[in-house]
Order: C-alpha cells, then sequence, then structure tokens
C-alpha cells in the first residue's frame, strides 16, 4: 500500500475515495494526525497530513518518529513525500515540481532514530542515496504520463524552521551545494531508511529563497498560497498517475 505524506499545500487528496480514518497510538506517540485510508484510481492508499489537518504542527515540533511507525504498522509498502521548498537555483523558479535525489541536513534536537537506546547494538543505515531509486523512477514516470513538467534531481537542504532563513544562510546552502531549501526532508528520510520502507519525494518551489529574484527583498507569503493553490493541483494529477500505473 502507498503511502503519501502531505506537507504545506496538501493536506487532503480531493481525489481519494475515502474508507476510514484511524487513530493510531505508536510507541514513539502520537502521529500528527489520524491515518486516512481509501482508494486512489482504484489502488490502496494511506494519507497523513504532516503538520496535522488543520496545519498547527510546526516543522520542528513534527513527531517524525510517530509518523512513520504509523506508517509502518499500517503495511506501507513505499512513502512519497509532498513539501514545498525555496528555490535556491535560479532555474528553479516558483511553481516548479522537482523529484530530489540528495539531502544535507542542518536540523538539530530532532528524534532522528528509532535505535536510541543503550540497551541495543548501535545501528548504522547506508544513507549514500537518501531517496529510492526505484520509487523516483516511478514518480519521474507517473509525470511524463500526466504530462507534467517535473525537475529530475536537486540536493534538499533541511533547515530547522519554523522561520524562514537569511539571505546570507541561502548564500551558505548555495555554496554547501544546495538547490532547494525546505524544513521537513529530515529525519523523516532517514527514519524511512531504517524501517526499510522505500521513500522519495515530489518538492514544490514556493517561492524564491531568501535573497533570491523577487524574493531579494523579503518573501510575499500571499503570492505563495496562490503558488501552492495551482502546483499542488499538478501533484494530485502525477500521484494519480502513479496509482494508474
Amino acid at each position: 500500500m502507498l503511502a503519501i505524506i502531505g506537507g504545506s499545500g496538501l493536506t487532503q487528496l480531493a481525489s481519494l475515495d475515502l474508507i476510514r480514518r484511524e487513530v493510531v497510538r505508536t510507541p514513539y506517540g502520537e502521529p500528527s494526525g489520524a491515518l486516512t485510508f481509501g482508494r486512489l484510481c482504484g489502488r490502496p492508499v494511506v494519507f497523513l497530513a504532516r503538520h496535522g489537518y488543520g496545519h498547527t504542527i510546526p516543522p520542528h515540533r513534527v513527531n517524525y518518529q510517530a509518523n512513520l511507525w504509523a506508517l509502518h504498522q499500517a503495511k506501507a509498502d513505499a512513502i512519497i513525500s509532498v513539501a514545498s521548498v525555496g528555490g535556491i537555483r535560479a532555474d528553479l523558479c516558483p511553481g516548479t515540481l522537482i523529484v530530489p535525489d540528495q539531502i544535507i541536513d542542518y536540523t538539530w534536537g530532532r528524534k532522528s532514530t528509532f535505535h536510541d537506546s543503550s540497551d541495543e547494538p548501535v545501528v548504522h543505515i547506508d544513507f549514500t542515496e537518501p531517496y529510492d531509486a526505484a520509487l523516483r523512477r516511478r514518480i519521474l514516470a507517473a509525470a511524463a504520463a500526466a504530462s507534467e513538467t517535473i525537475v529530475d534531481g536537486a540536493v534538499y537542504a533541511a533547515t530547522q524552521g519554523p522561520r524562514l532563513e537569511t539571505a546570507a544562510e541561502i548564500n551558505r546552502l548555495e555554496r554547501d551545494g544546495a538547490d532547494v531549501v525546505g524544513m521537513t526532508g529530515m529525519p523523516e528520510a532517514a527514519l524511512a531508511r531504517e524501517l526499510g520502507i522505500p521513500y522519495a519525494a515530489i518538492n514544490v518551489v514556493a517561492n524564491f529563497a531568501a535573497g533570491r529574484a523577487s524574493s531579494a527583498n523579503g518573501i510575499c507569503f500571499d503570492s505563495i498560497d496562490v503558488v501552492l493553490r495551482e502546483a499542488m493541483r499538478r501533484v494530485r494529477q502525477v500521484l494519480d498517475h502513479i496509482c494508474e500505473a
């Protein structure tokens, strides 16, 4: 069963044929909200709103452990994360859809592993390629089938939030090799890897990052809402085609 984690701009799937909502408990506390089970183009899907269904949970307070464990309990065999980002690279303008292939983690203080007990051996995961290659190809193929332009590959910088970055911080991220910046990509991807669940992401560029292009002197939040409404409609089409394949 495919799991979809929705971020800012995607708190529900309009085309999902709802079967049930289930409040779950995990050894790591409560996830962001109830799991929504249904069918998308005839395929079973479970959906979870990362920030809660009222978008009330900031990035640094998301219980990533509980979210991923809940999807694991639900027997998810693949996870697609949808998240809005700021565009650092000049060609990644607002409205661009991206399937990232790498991550740089700048977050701190988040519970980032399921293996944090002194009573068990240390567990290491290979994180050379943080996103599952086969699932990335599946997303790219679905975008092509939906006639949606999507960028193949980008380096995602995961920052702490909830504030947006300074222009100087964006300059630093660019020097580090980052193409886009967001706040929720980690530890989500690493926790999925620990659970052995294939994980990939669709990033939606909501705005240019601080100090770039139209955000040179500040970020206009009103324009972000407009961009996300249209871009998430396109994301939903891609998700529909993933389930049709």
